[in-house]
């Protein structure tokens, strides 16, 4: 491909200021008063929570948005006075990329060439290299309707290089793909980098992908709040990070529900079999006392712990607190041990001569976390669909709530609370609306109906949201909403496909804290996720590839099947990565061993 100009800055901004109007009709900075400068051949993190001003800054850069004030060169080029010059050399891949997916890769490829202007006679080298360095190769004749989601993002990215941009801007590229995909993504960015000399700007939701960053961007309600190699920010948390052994009988989960928002305490998350603490350091740690009696050591920070001090220290001008729990009732550990809420055995599901769902065997009792995790296309989102009643099984035993889903999908649904992948709201609705329309839809009525609907608003924090259309609202406020909803009938068995896909860590650590309490209560909570820490949270859970079961079990079990990178206690994304690898191997020994 093509060689890349050398501008000494690729993007240079000054006192950035860009406004919009809310749903109450009100002006609100969603960029104030920002100066970033971005050097060649880098990758550049813009990180913070909904709302900081990501997507916007994003825009601006790709020549979509006119700043309000304040002046943003990309290339040497004025974004305000050559939005055209600019686009014609910058490669935008928002978060909903644009593919057709009732044509093949190859149209796609073929469209988004057309629309850039490239000759015919230059596409196919061009096409062979995009197509050998996302691996979609063999699939160039395949509907991208009918690719992977992790396919989908690569052939996206393909889409974006046609033009061979000289500045790559990527919106959250890694939201909704699996652990595998998502290192193949990065490893086609760093190629990018080292190879062609491509500046990369993206914005990510996941901290660890801020460590992979050559530079980072801390933003919050629209100002810088720090910039710094990812080593810079970690180093805000020196002294800062300790991690805590979980004591018999206390789950993981259990202890860190136990340490969030205890005074002295910055952030509290799972670590394998142990729960990572950060402080704000005005106290020894040693005289806190919600960690007496508990075996702790110090240990490295990185880029989250840094990032959690910086939001919490400005916890006064808008950084939400996680809420106090849901109001719960003691239910004892034998009780649900004993009562199976949930059976599946020899499950499966077919559709034509394709069998997404292979002989699928496992149980769930009353008040588990149980994890349903797998590579884009693995099958989990299929059983997960048949779980709730919304698919019918091809065969197997399939019980949930002591009903046969087979026989009486429809009663047992009453029973259960769903929150969609996409989060099954009414976007043209308010929030009320939305509540009222669920309560009705659960059978909710008069005193009960408004009794519930209050509990929502409180518990949720959406007092202040009432009118803000559900289309409108950030990602975070979207998930408690359809939380809030989910809840509304008070279900024994909660299902949450991806719940946390897209929202920032603030959310997430809030959405994590009303599922323990959840689960403490006796309710069933049934999750598939890609963020393989959030996998810790779970009792128990399944791995899924191609259909089928690789591997069940607690946390500690799965993670035994890996060795650590890094020495010490593997990661659950280490085992996830080895056990999906080691499967496609076998399955490809197979292929190349079969008789013709």
């Amino acid at each position: 491909m093509q060689a890349h100009a050398s501008e000494p800055e690729v993007l240079n901004c000054k006192g950035l200021t860009m406004e919009f109007t809310d749903e109450r009709k009100q002006r609100f900075k969603a960029l104030d008063d920002v100066s970033i400068s971005i050097g060649r051949g880098a990758v550049t993190g813009l990180i913070g929570p909904d709302g900081a001003g990501k997507t916007t800054f994003i825009r601006l850069a790709a020549g979509l948005f006119m700043p309000k004030s304040g002046t943003i060169q990309v290339l040497g080029f004025d974004v305000a006075t050559h939005p055209r010059a600019v686009q014609s050399r910058v490669g935008y891949m928002p978060q909903k990329f644009g593919l057709y997916e009732d044509l093949t890769v190859l149209e796609n490829l073929n469209l988004y060439a057309d629309l850039h202007g490239i000759q015919r006679k230059t596409r196919s080298e061009r096409y062979r290299q995009l197509m050998q360095m996302t691996n979609l190769d063999r699939f160039t004749n395949r509907l991208a309707g009918r690719l992977s989601g992790g396919m989908k993002q690569k052939l996206g990215l393909a889409c974006t290089l046609v033009s061979t941009p000289d500045l790559l801007l990527l919106d959250e590229p890694t939201v909704g793909v699996d652990p595998l995909s998502r290192r193949e993504l990065w490893e086609i960015v760093y190629t990018l980098v080292r190879e062609q000399g491509i500046t990369v700007l993206l914005s990510t939701s996941y901290l660890d992908e801020a460590e992979r960053c050559d530079k980072t961007v801390l933003l919050f309600q629209g100002k810088v709040l720090a910039t710094g190699s990812p080593s810079q920010i970690s180093a805000i948390a020196n002294g800062k990070s300790f991690r805590i052994d979980t004591p018999a009988p206390l789950k993981p989960r259990q202890l860190q529900a136990r340490l969030v928002g205890a005074d002295g305490i910055v952030d509290a998350v799972l670590d394998g079999s142990h729960v990572r603490i950060v402080t704000s350091g005005n106290n020894p740690i040693s005289e806190n006392p919600a960690v007496e009696g508990l075996t702790m050591s110090s240990i490295l920070p990185r880029f989250e712990d840094g990032f959690m001090i910086l939001l919490r220290g400005i916890a006064g001008k808008g950084v939400e607190s996680i809420r106090p729990p849901l109001p719960s009732h003691a239910v004892s550990a034998a009780e649900n041990a004993e009562n199976v809420v949930v059976e599946v055995h020899d499950l499966f599901k077919r559709f034509g001569n394709f069998t997404a769902v292979e002989n699928v065997s496992f149980n769930v009792r009353k008040g588990e976390i149980f994890g349903l995790l797998g590579p884009n296309g693995a099958g989990k989102s299929t059983t997960f669909r048949m779980l709730c009643g919304l698919l019918p099984a091809s065969s197997g035993k399939l019980r949930v709530a002591g009903v046969d889903l087979r026989q009486a999908r429809a009663s047992a649904r009453q029973r259960i609370g769903y929150v969609a992948q996409k989060f099954s709201l009414y976007g043209q609705l308010t929030v009320m609306e939305n509540l009222e329309f669920f309560a009705s839809a659960y059978g909710l009525r008069k005193s009960r109906k408004k009794e519930r609907i209050d509990w929502a608003l409180t518990q949720f924090g959406l007092e202040t949201r009432i009118g803000s259309a559900g289309s409108e609202l950030p990602g975070g406020y979207k998930q408690r909403l359809a939380m809030a909803c989910a809840l509304m009938h008070e279900p024994d068995i909660l299902f949450l496909d991806e719940p946390t896909s897209g929202v920032d860590p603030l959310a997430r650590r809030e959405f994590w804290s009303r599922i323990n309490t959840l689960a403490d209560q006796g309710v069933t909570i049934i999750v598939t996720t890609h963020f393989m820490e959030e996998a810790e949270y779970c009792d128990r859970l399944v791995i899924m590839v191609d259909g089928r079961v690789l591997a069940s079990g607690t946390p500690m079990f799965i993670r035994g099947k890996a060795l650590s990178q890094k020495g010490g206690e593997p990661t659950m994304e280490e085992a996830f990565i080895g056990i999906v690898e080691a499967f496609r191997m076998t399955a490809e020994d197979v292929k190349h061993d079969a008789p013709n």
